[in-house]
């Protein structure tokens, strides 16, 4: 059934005539109306069926209140499309044009929205003019705003109070309770956290923000406001606020003028109560560009060129948090054009990107399930957000292997550790080692602030480790350094980076691209990490710890950094 097929033409195409044909417009009689009602339904229920679509006859149904309002009015009757069942955890959409482009996207968002799986039902405009006239039984009540509700003002008025932390913990010793949660809120969003972390402990409440994948302690609580505190952040979160000795998992929202931030807040029980993690999640589309993402030289110029190939497969390597997403928006953005289909299958889906087809997994969809049905959608590209098991592995491999370029994730320390962790699944050497174009291995380090930045002269042991590594680069890297004045920087510390002396992160990077041996290696089937990375040395390839000190060369980054998070 083609996207934009609308329910008159499948009418057509079953029966030769449409039912709103002007010529068949004539006055019927009670029974013929009930009649040509009940043929118009076995008619959908018959084309329903060819297109292998689920149908329902909504008249008489009885579509609940809850179930509707996931539908505004307008919207409901602009895209023919009401909501006609919910239960918490299934969302059944009723449409005239299941596979219309807006309506799939609608089901889309609320399956995001509201963490349900969700179906669309082909039905007559007799089923969907009997659900719109039930929109008439729903109250009219004032709109409310799931989530808190920060607007540009407050935040600027916030923002002239907070130039660092300490006036963050003043704000808060004066402030009511439904004030403290949006201050801290409004805080986060200002020194742009990834996490906020509240921690109740013996004597008091202390708050946490993630800063550039680091921690700091930002304000902390009187003990006797806790329970005052959770319950507010339970409520806002739509968790339950009486359940305080079991793990709970809520969503809220910070709605800005421009933007909304979907917050995941996570409950947990704790010796003296419960911890609280938010993770701050901005809805509006990943701006990075791929070539901005910090990759160098004949490394950029090497996954350039395997990223535009039509198949094969780029695997990004790395901890939790190390920017493995971001790495993969950046190539999808950079292939997304009209001319090229993309779908991914997510947990959870980080980011939106126009033009890409993006599902997210659930209790009985995973990876390996999307994966399987994805190849049968007729993409050009395909990301999936990790491969965990040999299952999801086969298939992507196979994906790789028939014309599809397959982007993806794996938990290994490096990119040499990519090929044996592949092994360790149970994957056939003669089929991966044709299949793999390009891994890749990452970490995030922090930015020197501009505003505090300033040269720094190394200790004996650190100058002397950064020179040994530097060595170790090829003949042709080494001729860009100058080892005699070796010059690398610090930040101090100022109002501009609340002190800390970083505002920011960049990717370090390196990337091991296939050649002769490595596919030898491979087929061999006792390819070890060692081996891998001997031969990516041997071909040139420059490290991350490598690839971090010439960052630190730059006045990117500073060693110390680079240190703590690459080896």
């Amino acid at each position: 059934m083609p996207k934009n097929q609308s329910i008159n033409d499948l009418f057509s195409d079953a029966s030769g005539q449409s039912p709103n044909d002007e010529s068949a417009a004539a006055k019927f009689s009670v029974k013929e109306k009930k009649l040509r009602i009940k043929e118009l339904e076995r008619l959908t229920k018959q084309a329903a069926d060819n297109a292998g679509l689920p149908y329902v006859d909504l008249a008489g149904f009885p579509i609940s209140p809850e179930a509707l309002v996931l539908i505004d009015e307008a919207e409901a009757k602009a895209l023919k499309t009401l909501c006609f069942y919910y239960d918490g955890k299934n969302i059944r959409l009723a449409s005239l044009e299941p596979q219309n482009e807006r309506t799939q996207a609608l089901a889309k968002d609320l399956s995001e929205k509201y963490f349900s799986e969700v179906s669309i039902y082909l039905i007559t405009e007799n089923s969907l003019d009997y659900g719109l006239e039930m929109y008439k039984t729903i109250p009219k009540a004032r709109e409310i705003v799931r989530g808190v509700k920060v607007t540009e003002e407050e935040l600027n008025k916030y923002g002239e109070k907070f130039s660092s932390f300490k006036d963050l913990q003043e704000e808060i010793n004066r402030a009511q309770i439904t004030e403290i949660v949006t201050m801290i809120m409004a805080a986060a969003v200002k020194s742009d956290s990834s996490d906020i972390h509240i921690e109740a402990e013996e004597k008091l409440i202390k708050v946490r923000f993630r800063i550039d994948g680091v921690l700091h302690d930002v304000a902390s609580l009187e003990k006797s406001s806790w329970e005052k505190i959770i319950s507010r952040m339970k409520l806002l979160a739509s968790v339950k606020i009486n359940v305080i000795d079991k793990p709970q998992d809520g969503r809220l929202s910070i709605y800005l003028k421009d933007d909304r931030i979907d917050i995941r807040a996570s409950f947990l029980p704790t010796n003296f109560g419960e911890s609280v993690v938010m993770r701050l999640l901005r809805s509006n589309a990943v701006g990075l560009e791929f070539k901005d993402l910090g990759i160098r030289d004949r490394a950029f110029n090497q996954l350039k060129r395997e990223v535009e190939r039509p198949n094969g497969m780029i695997i990004t390597t790395g901890p939790t948090g190390s920017g493995k997403t971001t790495t993969l928006y950046a190539i999808l953005k950079k292939l997304n054009n009209q001319e090229t289909k993309i779908i991914t299958i997510e947990d959870p889906i980080e980011y939106q990107l126009s033009g890409v087809n993006q599902s997210q997994t659930g209790k009985n969809y995973t990876f390996a399930q999307g994966l399987r049905s994805i190849v049968r959608q007729d993409p050009d590209i395909v990301m999936v957000g990790e491969i965990r098991d040999l299952e999801t592995a086969e298939i992507a491999i196979q994906a790789a292997l028939t014309g599809h370029l397959v982007l993806s994730t794996i938990h290994t320390n490096d990119a040499a550790g990519t090929v044996p962790r592949f092994l360790s699944m149970g994957t056939k050497p003669y089929l991966l080692a044709p299949a793999l174009n390009a891994m890749i291995g990452q970490r995030l380090v922090r930015k020197i602030c501009l505003k505090c930045k300033h040269e720094i002269t190394l200790d004996g042991e650190a100058l002397a480790r950064a020179k040994s590594l530097l060595n170790e680069l090829s003949e042709e890297d080494k001729k860009k350094i100058d080892f005699n004045n070796l010059k690398f920087y610090q930040g101090n510390g100022c109002e501009a980076c609340q002190g800390i002396g970083y505002k920011g992160r960049i990717g370090v990077y390196e990337v091991l691209t296939m050649n002769q041996e490595i596919e030898k290696l491979i087929l061999s089937g006792t390819a070890s990490e060692y081996d891998m990375r001997n031969n990516a040395r041997m071909n040139g390839m420059i490290t991350m710890v490598q690839d971090g000190l010439l960052k630190a060369l730059d006045g990117i980054t500073s060693v110390e950094e680079v240190f703590r998070v690459s080896e």
